[in-house]
């Protein structure tokens, strides 16, 4: 277990903590694979962000119940609590919305992520340098939604993910072993055959996974 997510006193990561209030935010990084989760919380810190890191969900829960950071970058695969309990949890109990950091992108996992309403879903490997932007552009977006409280989320519909498009390369890069660029070309492609703009045919690419997802294809 990290020092920042220790179970006795969860303090927030000491790399981050220089940003304090003044930085451009308070992320809570929560990953199993403890490389990834220091390579992860040094690269937010030097970029001007709070990091609060946890290595398991219960002490990411606990850690976002105390310091409660704007915004979750969550693994999905973790022993214990995965990232979607995790996610539950900040959705209902806290309002903290979250990413999702993950090597999968089968239909069972999209359609999960759909559901749960992630602000974006990132398909490791990933270098800091490409996570940081994805992270300016969630901020940017809740700073600029209104302040009024939301209903309760209990009775709300899930929401799906806003903007397609990194979905869908990253259903292109699994499904056809496609480095980025490459996957990014094929959806190009793709919707020029269709006629179509390229996040209309990533829309339509993320509806046929979650088709197959329900019917157990």
């Amino acid at each position: 277990m990290s020092a920042s997510a220790a179970s006795t006193a969860p303090t927030p990561h000491a790399a981050g903590a220089a940003g304090g209030a003044s930085g451009k935010g308070r992320i809570l990084v929560v990953d199993d694979d403890r490389l990834v989760l220091a390579t992860v919380s040094h690269g937010l810190a030097q970029a001007g962000y709070e990091v609060i890191d946890a290595d398991n969900g219960d002490d990411a829960i606990l850690l976002a119940r105390e310091h409660r950071p704007q915004l979750a970058l969550l693994d999905i695969r973790m022993e214990g609590k995965s990232g979607f309990d995790v996610a539950r949890t900040l959705r209902d109990a806290y309002r903290i919305p979250f990413i999702f950091l993950s090597a999968f992108a089968d239909a069972q996992t999209i359609a999960e992520v759909n559901a749960l309403g992630a602000l974006a879903y990132l398909i490791k490997p990933l270098e800091v340098g490409q996570i940081v932007p994805t992270v300016e552009a969630a901020f940017a977006r809740l700073r600029s939604e209104p302040a009024a409280a939301p209903a309760p989320v209990a009775a709300a519909a899930p929401s799906p993910l806003d903007d397609p498009l990194p979905l869908a390369v990253g259903l292109l890069m699994h499904r056809h072993g496609l480095a980025r660029d490459a996957a990014w070309a094929r959806l190009q492609q793709l919707a020029q055959a269709a006629g179509i703009a390229p996040p209309a045919q990533a829309e339509r690419l993320l509806a046929a996974v979650e088709e197959l997802a329900r019917s157990g294809g």
